[in-house]
């Protein structure tokens, strides 16, 4: 396994990290069993009890299975499970949201152009029952937040390409908070449902530079609104 001998005076944070870094290195993958704890100490040169305190770590952070009677072994590591652990600090941090915006930015309006290539009929059919419900909900006084985010991952998914749908509901999920501030802004319901037609529209006729460009406009106005109109393309850590 290429193990090193630990000389760290934490000792499970560096067991932890030497086996982070054979999954990252693809030296350990999903399904793979780890050694039995006695095995690890000794190729460690740790106590047992280390071991033990750096498996329960790398099980909190789901990057191990630890199954009794059977043994400890590495788990499927999803985009989710990379991205959620984001969700306890990112409120806080303005950058950081501003940095997912960015992401958004540069992610979603590619996903919208193979959209307009690849969605099916199906799939088509869906969006637009997505924006009726949008706009009764709109209609009614509400913000259209489920249906908002129901029509971005309706998108994602007919690009049919799953490490993007995956990508782009953690982001939606981080935003959940910060889209509903965003949504409770007089005018902003209406104007969002505005901007998803304009997308459908695009999506629906195969024009997938026009579908591209719809869905640049709306992230750049929420965005704007979220953050304030300077705060587009402004480099990390200027204020």
């Amino acid at each position: 396994m290429g193990i090193e001998p630990i000389k760290s005076t934490r000792i499970y944070e560096e067991i932890v990290r030497q086996i982070k870094g054979m999954i990252a290195e693809g030296r350990l993958k999903s399904g793979d069993q780890l050694p039995p704890e006695r095995d690890l100490a000794e190729k460690f040169v740790v106590s047992r009890t280390s071991v033990r305190e750096a498996l329960r770590a790398l099980e909190s952070l789901g990057l191990v299975e630890i199954r009794p009677g059977e043994g400890t072994f590495i788990k499927k590591i999803s985009v989710e499970a990379l991205i959620e652990p984001l969700a306890l600090v990112i409120m806080s941090q303005r950058e950081a949201i501003g940095e997912l915006f960015e992401a958004r930015r540069l992610l979603e309006p590619s996903i919208a152009a193979l959209a307009a290539r690849r969605a099916t009929p199906d799939e088509l059919q869906e969006m637009e029952r997505i924006l009726a419900e949008q706009a009764k909900e709109v209609a009614a006084g509400r913000t259209g937040l489920s249906q908002d985010g129901q029509f971005h991952a309706a998108i994602a998914s007919a690009a049919h390409n799953q490490a993007i749908t995956r990508i782009v509901h953690a982001i939606m999920d981080l935003l959940t908070q910060i889209r509903e501030e965003s949504l409770n802004t007089p005018g902003r319901p209406t104007r969002s449902h505005q901007d998803h037609r304009r997308v459908l529209e695009a999506i629906s006729r195969r024009d997938d530079a026009a579908a591209a460009q719809a869905m640049r406009d709306h992230l750049v106005a929420v965005e704007a609104l979220v953050l304030g109109p300077g705060a587009l393309g402004k480099p990390k850590g200027s204020r």
